[in-house]
């Protein structure tokens, strides 16, 4: 018995020391939990020169979750597609939101369509942290929620996204309506696009000569949506509220969260 707990405290003690090791990283792992009365489609988005997931899209039932691991060095984005279907006579895949191209399920190296809710991650950044956020700046097609889960600690280590209904409150100008049925998800406004894609000015797109900080400010469209998703970000600048740091963590990708989960 003694042999036993000496062995269980040299393995806790072996444990503690290799997570307070520097440069020690570990893989993470994504869960993704649908919330929604409908089906969503994530989609999965490695950045360039990133290791790549074991899958890049798949189709998640309301009430499901799904894991998915990532390496330790990964970076990239995450969304979910909505209003889907699967042409009977060429068997092609395309959402109404979100959509990456692909014609498949799969993604398959395809980034979203705007508009759409994003997810974005760097794991094993600078000194170690996780860095990551959720962005509203290529619009949005519905609520999403990041939680770290059982990260070591370090930075600013808290949940973030969007859970408000952005579509039920869009400006006109911005809507992109559907008139399918809304059990799949549509019907209404299905998404909600940023000012910079339903205008095209450099402006609300922070280029040109308003391509910096100091002379891209945020706009009526993108305050609407900083009002209603303060810790999101509402258009390309805005950093200081919206990028958030982890280390070690798992997270957890809600879509449709209940509003008390912000």
């Amino acid at each position: 018995m003694a042999a036993r707990a000496h062995h269980l405290s040299l393995v806790f003690l072996f444990s503690v020391l290799v997570l307070s090791l520097p440069g020690v990283v570990f893989p993470a792992t994504f869960t993704f939990v649908n919330q929604c009365g409908y089906t969503v489609w994530p989609g999965l988005l490695s950045s360039a020169g990133s290791p790549q997931l074991s899958t890049t899209g798949f189709a998640l039932n309301s009430g499901d979750s799904i894991p998915v691991s990532a390496p330790a060095a990964w970076s990239g984005r995450m969304w979910g597609r909505t209003v889907c279907s699967q042409d009977s006579t060429s068997g092609r895949f395309t959402c109404l939101t979100g959509d990456c191209g692909s014609g498949a399920v799969e993604c398959g190296g395809g980034g979203a369509a705007p508009p759409a809710t994003l997810a974005e991650f760097t794991l094993n950044g600078a000194g170690g942290l996780d860095f990551y956020d959720v962005s509203l700046v290529d619009g949005y097609n519905l609520p999403m929620l990041v939680a770290p889960q059982g990260g070591t600690g370090g930075g600013n280590c808290t949940t973030t996204g969007c859970v408000a209904d952005l579509n039920g409150s869009c400006p006109s100008e911005l809507k992109v309506v559907s008139a399918v049925s809304s059990s799949s998800g549509g019907g209404g406004c299905v998404a909600c696009r940023s000012a910079c894609e339903a205008f095209g000015e450099a402006k609300y797109c922070c280029s040109g000569e308003y391509g910096t900080p100091d002379t891209c400010k945020p706009s009526a469209y993108s305050e609407l949506f900083k009002s209603a998703c303060p810790r999101a970000y509402s258009y390309a600048y805005d950093d200081g509220t919206s990028t958030f740091t982890c280390a070690s963590a798992d997270y957890i990708i809600t879509f449709c969260p209940a509003p008390s989960t912000r």
